[in-house]
């Protein structure tokens, strides 16, 4: 397999081509549906992208695509308390699911990687002291 999608289907109008990049999107987003996902996981470059304000639904997510089938990696960051081999297995789902169902391409493989643990309340922001607190 090669991650530039060669001609995926001919037509008697053309040939009908997707990108490497749509099925990432696809893959991500399918991802993120998953209770128990708590984000993607993009290494160092996703990181920094993200913080300069841009938006990157492929995050995380790595394609192999041939003519008819293709292989997904995605890192993931999962919800404290959940179960892992469940969440996982719902992603790996999910994905499959949502790939083949859109682009009638084959998964051979959903490779799910878990790179961190996140706790849910631990994106909450203080909230400034009043100062009938600060009396005290």
């Amino acid at each position: 397999m090669s991650t530039l999608a060669a001609d995926y289907e001919k037509t008697e109008m053309g040939t009908i081509q997707i990108a490497p990049e749509v099925i990432e999107i696809i893959a991500g987003m399918a991802t993120v549906e998953v209770p128990g996902v708590a984000g993607m996981s993009g290494g160092f470059a996703g990181d920094i992208a993200e913080f300069l304000g841009r938006k990157n639904m492929s995050k995380g997510v790595k394609v192999e695509v041939g003519q008819r089938e293709a292989a997904i990696d995605v890192s993931v960051i999962i919800e404290f308390g959940t179960r892992i081999p469940e969440v996982a297995s719902a992603v790996q789902h999910n994905v499959k699911q949502a790939i083949e169902s859109m682009t009638g391409l084959s998964v051979v493989q959903v490779n799910v990687h878990i790179h961190d643990v996140i706790f849910k309340g631990a994106e909450k922001v203080e909230e400034p002291e009043t100062p009938a607190q600060r009396v005290k």
